[in-house]
């Protein structure tokens, strides 16, 4: 659960936090790891990071990490490049359990729980961040008002395929006209 290549770490040893009572963290990264962040992540800037939560225990041998993740970062836009800034705000969950059987099989089954994760001897907050936010980024960002259009190419003296050309109900409206039936809007 630790890297030394991780920009954002915070690691804490298992066996020395206290079996009683919660152990809270607040990471706030300054600017150079923030940097290293969205180099990390293979985006334009993090601007702004906080992680601030408890990792408490659960039972006698589990622990239960929870936490809220709020950051601004900044992406190019998927139509123009144009930098784009978002605010995410992500509420955090993980549950670590000593005891979890983990699967033997080349495949397996998802389980349905995605926040259960077997315990390791640390827990990195940092890393639980850092994996957080690139589950929270925005797959396809978009600079307000761009439309993604369509684009068409076909080879010189080839009809060009559109996306409505593989739309394959979309003739029978016009083909019901044709043939004098009645249709759903003119029933």
């Amino acid at each position: 659960m630790t890297g030394p290549d991780l920009p954002l770490s915070h690691p804490l040893r298992v066996a020395a936090l206290a079996a009683r009572k919660p152990t809270r963290f607040d990471l706030k990264p300054d600017a150079t790891a923030l940097s290293a962040l969205a180099a990390v992540l293979g985006i334009t800037a993090v601007t702004d990071l906080r992680f601030k939560g408890e990792l408490r225990p659960h039972g006698r041998h589990d622990w239960d990490l929870d936490g809220t993740l709020t950051a601004v970062v900044e992406q190019p836009c998927i139509v123009t490049l144009a930098p784009v800034r978002t605010r995410i705000e992500e509420r955090v969950e993980r549950r670590y359990i000593a005891d979890m059987e983990l699967p033997e099989a080349d495949e397996s089954e998802i389980p349905e729980d995605d926040r259960i994760e077997p315990l390791p001897d640390v827990i990195d907050a940092g890393f639980v961040a850092t994996e957080a936010l690139a589950l929270a980024l925005p797959p396809y960002p978009r600079a307000e008002g761009v439309e993604l259009g369509e684009t068409v190419h076909a080879a010189p003296g080839v009809q060009p395929l559109r996306d409505e050309d593989l739309r394959p109900f979309s003739g029978l409206a016009s083909l019901a006209e044709k043939l004098g039936l009645p249709h759903k809007d003119g029933e």
